[in-house]
Order: structure tokens, then C-alpha cells, then sequence
């Protein structure tokens, strides 16, 4: 009999409820991550993730081992793993303390491309006994469209589509890479690792693992960057070539990149429902709208079509009450007392919520007028409210199987590059990572 003292729950700062537990067997510290369900994700969803990373150990993939499964709260335990400081891939975290990249996490980051082209190499019948795996996925379209699909129907059920989303729907469906009909086991969320110096200790994060084209999991990479700093992103992409024997095309890359920013950006929705279950509101809000705009970004690199970033904040509109009732609230929020179980970083996200909201206030007439203006140009028409306007515009694109996509990506590229200067509350900064421009790998 095993004689084990649990010593110290920590809630580590993620996407999702997860925490390290400390404890004592037998005479000896350790430590175990109890991970916890996505706010928008199914208790079927988490056990994938857990049943997919134990066919990855199974494999010699460097997976944390699985210990099992917990059912309240609904979790499953893995191994703690002991090592450097790793960034949460928040935005909200990047902007005030942006990631950098040591000559050591490099070489691991070089590295990983071996890892995750064994990854890649786990065969698909592997995980046939895992039911959201084991689909057959024969045509092109199938292969490319799948996951976003499924994403874009859910946010279609709970009315979270908007303009830029049924968009980029519409462009994902249109130019699909016919050329690609292979099908392999993928992260989903690529280039998330743990590493020790240059080794890497373990691959982290496979709650959206799916079937589809390796070229989604390279896409993740432009995806993360830089909120994690991934570094020479075509590098990586040389590194993965060599070290998998498989030739990377990057307009498929491209086009994967649109599809797995178009997913990231529907799923930031579900953020920021209030019931969300250890959701993150404003990284929700930010996520959205940094990681839309960038999706236009990669269709226009891949199209050649020219953006327009010179775009300026309005003198803000203050109305009285709105604005000392949301301040009041700022510095209630910043006086409450923090504690193990209400941490200073969960303070500061509660923070977060009215000062967006504060800096939303003073510039909505501005944002809606110019989304109105833009879609009045985009269709035609007259609209009196931006919803009606946003209504008339996503019916066209269900409607018509031919947009102009320059027109489309030039409007939608400026409605949510005028959202992230809301949210920012300043003009477009290159210093900032919330508007970082997507960075190029076709030149």
C-alpha cells in the first residue's frame, strides 16, 4: 500500500481549468497536471485527447504519461514535466511580456520538426477505436474542409457567425488544394512542446487532434506566432522536409493557414460566453480579433492583394455614466484582494473585461458607421443598423457562389483591424503583438 499526501494545488494560467498537484509517495516529492475540459469543448472531446496522446506514447512519441481519468471535475491526470518556463501562448500575457527565443529553445524548436513528423507517421488505423478518428476522408474537399466544417456549423447553431467568418467559409470552400488526397493522424494545434535546453521533453496540447493534411499542423505555426515566439517559421518548414522525407507545398501551407486561423477564430467566440467554464473573456475578445484579421492576411499573401493599415482612432465619444460606472468598476476590480484561490492574473482579467468594455463605448458609433460603409460598398444597398447591414451581407455570400475577393478581404481585413484598435485602444503598433501582420512564406 502506497502511502500518498497531496501537498498543493496550483491553477495554472491557461485557455482552460488545469492545475499541478504536489504530493509525497512513499518519501518522495512529485508532481501530476490534472487537465481539465475546454469551455467549448465536450467531455467527449477531452477523453479524445486523452485516448489519442495514449496511442502517441504507445508509439514512442514523447507524450507525458497518461495515468487516467478523473470524473469530477472532469479531468484526466499526466505526469508533471519539470522544466524551463513556458509561455502560455496568451495574447494578453504577449502584449505586456513578449516571448523571445534563446539559441537553445531554437535548436529544440528544430528539433521538435523530428518529433512531429513521428507523429505524422503514426499510422491512421491507430486510432480508428477512437470514434471522432475513425471517419473515412477520401475526396480533397473532404480532407481540407473537415474541421472547419464542424467548427463553422456549431458557431452557425449558436448564431456566432458574423461577416468575416462566413467569408472566409465561403473562400475555404472555394479553393480547396485539389491536388491533396492523403490523409494522416495531425496535432491539430502544432508546435506546442516542453524542452530542457536544446532537448525536447514532451508534446503538450492535442485537444483538436484530428485527420487531415500535415500541412495544417506546419500552419500552426504561423498561426501561434508570435504570441509564441516560433522563430524562422520557413526554416522550420525546411527542417520538417528534411527530417520527414516529405515535400512541404506552401500555398497548401497557406491555405491550411487561412482554415486553422478561420477554426481558432470561430472557437474564440465561445470564450467569451459568460457561462464558459474557466473561459478567458478578453482573451477571447483579443484572440478574436487578431487571429480573423490574420486569416485575411494569408489569403491576401497567397492572392497578392494589397491592405491598408494607415487607419486612425476617432476623437473618443464619452458618454458620462457609461464611462464613470466602467471606471468605478476598474478600480473596484483593482483593489480586491488576491489569495490561492482568486490569483493576481485572474484579477487582472476580470480587470480587463470593462476596460475593453470602456474603450468600446467611446468608439462604437465610429466602428459601426465604417462596417456599415463598407458593406453598403461591398453589395449595394442602404442599411439603418450595422446589424441589418451584417445580416444583408452574409445572406449575399450564401447566395452568390463568385465574390470579388479583393474587395471582400480589403473590407473584412479593415473591420477587424478597426476591432483590434478598439480593443487596443491605440492605432495600429508594430511594437504590439495584437498587430502583428501574419508573417510571409510564399516570398
Amino acid at each position: 500500500v502506497r502511502c500518498v499526501l497531496e501537498t498543493g494545488i496550483t491553477r495554472l494560467e491557461r485557455w482552460r481549468p488545469q492545475w499541478k498537484v504536489t504530493y509525497v509517495a512513499d518519501g518522495k516529492e512529485a508532481a501530476v497536471l490534472v487537465r481539465g475540459n475546454r469551455p467549448i469543448s465536450s467531455v467527449a472531446s477531452l477523453r479524445l485527447e486523452m485516448d489519442a496522446m495514449m496511442v502517441l506514447e504507445k508509439h514512442g512519441i514523447k507524450i507525458p504519461h497518461i495515468y487516467g481519468w478523473v470524473e469530477s471535475p472532469v479531468a484526466f491526470v499526466m505526469d508533471w514535466v519539470e522544466t524551463e518556463d513556458r509561455a502560455p501562448g496568451l495574447l494578453h500575457t504577449a502584449i505586456e511580456n513578449p516571448t523571445s527565443m534563446s539559441d537553445d529553445r531554437w535548436q529544440a524548436m528544430l528539433n521538435y520538426m523530428g518529433d512531429l513528423a513521428a507523429v505524422h507517421d503514426v499510422p491512421v488505423s491507430e486510432f480508428a477505436h477512437i470514434k471522432p478518428l475513425a471517419i473515412q476522408l477520401e475526396t480533397p474537399q473532404q480532407i481540407a474542409l473537415h474541421s472547419v466544417e464542424r467548427m463553422y456549423q456549431a458557431a452557425a447553431h449558436t448564431g456566432k457567425v458574423d461577416p468575416p467568418f462566413a467569408f472566409l467559409q465561403h473562400w475555404l470552400r472555394s479553393n480547396v488544394p485539389q491536388h491533396r488526397n492523403e490523409v494522416r493522424f495531425i496535432a491539430g494545434d502544432a508546435g506546442q512542446f516542453m524542452s530542457a535546453g536544446t532537448d525536447v521533453l514532451a508534446l503538450l496540447d492535442f485537444e483538436i487532434a484530428d485527420i487531415g493534411d500535415f500541412h495544417w499542423d506546419l500552419a500552426c505555426f504561423r498561426g501561434r506566432h508570435p504570441y509564441e515566439n516560433m522563430g524562422d517559421i520557413p526554416a522550420l518548414y525546411r527542417e520538417y522536409e528534411r527530417v520527414s522525407g516529405r515535400e512541404v507545398d506552401l500555398e497548401v501551407v497557406a491555405y491550411h493557414t487561412v482554415a486553422f486561423l478561420q477554426l481558432s477564430g470561430v472557437a474564440t467566440k465561445f470564450f467569451t460566453r459568460p457561462q464558459a467554464h474557466g473561459g478567458n473573456w478578453i482573451e477571447g475578445i483579443l484572440e478574436y480579433a487578431s487571429i480573423t484579421r490574420r486569416a485575411l492576411e494569408a489569403i491576401a499573401e497567397l492572392k497578392g492583394i494589397e491592405l491598408n493599415y494607415d487607419l486612425e482612432l476617432p476623437e473618443p465619444v464619452v458618454d458620462e455614466w457609461e464611462s464613470s460606472g466602467l471606471q468605478k468598476l476598474m478600480v473596484d476590480i483593482q483593489n480586491l484582494p488576491t489569495s490561492t484561490v482568486f490569483e493576481p492574473w485572474e484579477r487582472d482579467l476580470m480587470h480587463s473585461i470593462p476596460n475593453f468594455l470602456h474603450n468600446y463605448s467611446q468608439y462604437r458609433e465610429w466602428f459601426e458607421k465604417a462596417c456599415i460603409a463598407d458593406i453598403e460598398a461591398l453589395i449595394g444597398g442602404t442599411y439603418e443598423t450595422v446589424r441589418s447591414a451584417d445580416r444583408a451581407v452574409m445572406d449575399y455570400i450564401d447566395e452568390n457562389q463568385s465574390l470579388d475577393d479583393v474587395a471582400f478581404v480589403q473590407a473584412m481585413h479593415r473591420r477587424q483591424l478597426r476591432f483590434s484598435m478598439i480593443a487596443a485602444g491605440t492605432a495600429p503598433d508594430d511594437k504590439n503583438p495584437l498587430f502583428h501582420r501574419l508573417d510571409p512564406i510564399l516570398a
